[in-house]
């Protein structure tokens, strides 16, 4: 199963401390949008890793940060 994962998903890679302390610092301006604890870890990780985001969510746009989001549908 996770060979068929990482045929269509790519890598998969840990979530670092770094990221970690990116997602806590992220809380106090997306506490407004609702953003829970697993989109703040994705959030984190695109911008620790300097990649988009995809989500379905569309109040990931409204962001101000350093990221690119791309919504998905």
């Amino acid at each position: 199963m996770l060979g068929a994962m990482d045929l269509v998903l790519g890598a998969v890679l840990p979530f670092t401390p770094e990221e970690a302390e990116i997602a806590a610092s992220l809380w106090q301006s997306t506490r407004r949008y609702g953003l829970s604890l697993g989109d703040r870890a994705c959030l984190s990780c695109g911008l620790d890793l300097g990649v988009p985001v995809f989500t379905t969510d569309k109040v990931w746009q409204k962001l101000k940060h350093a990221i690119q989001v791309r919504i998905v549908r």
